[in-house]
């Protein structure tokens, strides 16, 4: 690498040092403050409205998408606009969200005045928990970093990101307690690849016939796990005589019992597998199945007919595009 481009990595790397410290400062201030924020919002009857300046209001935007898009309310309203009209927007049951590093920012703080004056809740993410802007606010969360990313210290970089982040903080954390669900997630995202596939039947993308991993019940671990080998999806239905779903074996539960014994390749599949595994039906919407594979953590769904009868299988890469989404797993208590 040449001088020169050695130079351009460094800093660029530094702006992302910079920038990262100041978020890893954000999680020490994520306080009583913070709680008291989202239960107002959660408890609210209105909605979020979200106003700023400059880089903040290009967050607060951002902001803003992220909330509708989740299933809060939400609106963003110029400071300027509002006190030619738009103020007219607002409600006593909205809660004003003010975006401001400094606190100073006079058309904001104006507008605060006017808001306090609806009766909204005033909750300001600044920079400056003495300013002008905390003095009037009801609850001040804290955005606050050192020092911008930029070297002269003007332009907003490392402020402006920490104020997406806690936004970011602000929008996963009512998604948790609004238990916001996948199905919901469809509702608002009917456009796109993944809104049409979430639209679909399960009928439309499982897979059937010789594509279904099955054994028998009177089949050994052995010709379990040959099976998971050989079809590639994590997991083989263990089906009855009837051709009906008895119990499942995936790769978990191979795993699991390795650990407890090292030898299970003799042993019979009905000792190993789950039973009655959760299913879903050939007309059950794609949305719904991933919804039941999101709340018990699980990739294949077995898909059956009224009376048990297998009609065929379904991977979470067939609703969701192999590659392109996944599950974080929760997080137990211990």
């Amino acid at each position: 690498m040449t001088e020169k481009k050695s130079a351009i990595v460094e800093e660029a790397r530094e702006v992302l040092r910079i920038e990262a410290e100041g978020l890893m400062q954000l999680i020490d201030r994520v306080d009583d403050g913070f709680v008291s924020m989202v239960e107002r919002i959660y408890a609210s009857a209105g909605r979020v409205v979200v106003g700023g300046i400059g880089k903040s209001g290009i967050v607060g935007r951002k902001i803003v998408a992220t909330l509708n898009s989740t299933g809060t309310r939400s609106f963003f309203l110029h400071p300027v606009e509002a006190m030619h009209g738009d103020l007219g927007m607002v409600v006593p049951d909205d809660i004003f969200l003010a975006l401001s590093t400094s606190g100073e920012t006079d058309e904001l703080n104006v507008l605060v005045d006017s808001i306090r004056g609806i009766g909204c809740t005033v909750i300001s993410l600044t920079g400056n928990k003495e300013s002008t802007l905390a003095q009037n606010s009801d609850i001040v969360i804290d955005v606050g970093v050192e020092k911008e990313a930029c070297p002269m210290g003007l332009a907003p970089t490392s402020s402006s990101t920490a104020l997406l982040a806690m936004g970011d903080a602000l929008a996963v954390t009512l998604i948790n307690k609004k238990q916001f669900t996948s199905s919901d997630f469809k509702r608002f995202h009917p456009g796109g690849a993944l809104g049409q596939r979430l639209s679909s039947r399960v009928a439309d993308m499982m897979l059937t016939g010789e594509s279904i991993p099955r054994i028998s019940l009177d089949s050994t671990m052995e010709e379990a796990i040959q099976m998971v080998n050989s079809m590639g999806l994590g997991a083989t239905l263990v089906c009855t005589a009837a051709n009906k779903v008895a119990g499942i074996v995936t790769d978990g539960d191979i795993r699991r019992n390795l650990t407890e014994q090292k030898d299970i390749w003799g042993l019979p599949v009905e000792t190993v597998m789950t039973q009655n595994p959760k299913c879903a039906y050939p007309e059950t919407p794609a949305y719904d199945a991933l919804g039941l594979m999101e709340t018990y953590e699980i990739t294949v769904l077995p898909i059956t007919a009224d009376d048990g009868t297998i009609c065929g299988i379904l991977h979470l890469h067939d609703i969701l595009g192999k590659g392109e989404f996944r599950f974080e797993p929760k997080k137990r208590a211990l």
